[in-house]
């Protein structure tokens, strides 16, 4: 009698220990299954850090659905300076940059934050202010020409003050005339082209604008462009794959997706037709034809 209550409770918990094996392997299978999940998710997904202009312009509005339904991958742009954007790439918060300040882009990559860049297209900078031109900037010979008289006359100029490729543009131009900015004739917005543009626009002073912005801005302000096409005014275009190496978590195959679709025939192809039949004139000019 004895021994069969022995051996009975032996199997009986022979089974518990059976059956807490099996539930501890259960358990632990789940966030590995979770885990793989999310990763699978994070494929699907690229974080897009772009500077304000493809927003501003409706760039961004033509190339991501067409990259989207190609890939099937969804693409989540973040509108922001180009400097803040680099930023994001120095930190890992995106997989992926479209901005326009080559000489900031050549450091990023240097410095090993990008792994791959790539010239995606260009197109100019343009200085505009008011019809009367109080500073008679019209026909100089070089933005510095021209900001030189600005700064001479106290005219207003309205920047963007925040560390974009146009203000990083606008910086060079004024360190190239040996001023440094900074009086009343001069304030800072903080904001992105469009809504300095607008600023300029009720203050009636000068600023300095991508050409595709102001395109879009035209037929709401009374601002004109007062120097244009000079080759110190050239803007050109960078799409850069964040470094895997330092950030194991970025989407770098969904990077890559992104910078070979934008610079392929068929992406070259959306931007040099984007802006045409609304614009009379193409608001980017792609790199590769």
């Amino acid at each position: 009698m004895k021994k069969s209550f022995v051996v009975l409770l032996a199997a009986f918990v022979a089974v518990l220990g059976f059956v807490g094996c099996a539930g501890k392997q259960v358990v632990s299978s789940k966030p590995e299954k979770a885990s793989e999940n999310n990763k699978q998710m994070q494929s699907r997904i690229v974080i897009l850090a772009t500077t304000t202009s493809t927003r501003d312009t409706g760039l961004l509005d033509e190339l991501l659905p067409a990259f989207e339904k190609k890939y099937g991958i969804t693409v989540k742009p973040i509108s922001v300076g180009t400097g803040e954007a680099l930023k994001m790439g120095e930190r890992g918060d995106a997989d992926v940059l479209l901005v326009h300040s080559r000489q900031a882009e050549d450091e990023f990559m240097a410095k090993g934050f990008g792994k791959v860049r790539k010239d995606v297209m260009h197109n100019d900078f343009v200085l505009i202010g008011p019809k009367n031109d109080p500073a008679a900037v019209k026909g100089s010979s070089s933005a510095a020409v021209a900001f030189k008289k600005i700064q001479r006359e106290g005219a207003l100029f309205v920047s963007r003050g925040d560390d974009s490729g146009t203000h990083k543009k606008e910086l060079k131009i004024w360190d190239e005339a040996a001023i440094k900015p900074g009086g009343p004739w001069y304030i800072t917005t903080g904001q992105g082209m469009a809504e300095t543009i607008r600023i300029a626009n009720e203050k009636q002073g000068y600023t300095l604008s991508d050409r595709g912005t102001y395109l879009v801005q035209k037929n709401n302000i009374d601002l004109v462009v007062l120097l244009e096409k000079r080759g110190d005014l050239l803007n050109p275009y960078g799409v850069i794959a964040v470094n895997p190496a330092k950030y194991p978590k970025v989407n770098y195959d969904g990077a890559m997706k992104f910078i070979d679709f934008i610079t392929s025939e068929e992406g070259q192809r959306l931007i040099a037709n984007f802006g045409k039949d609304k614009y009379g004139q193409p608001l980017f000019v792609p790199d590769y034809r």
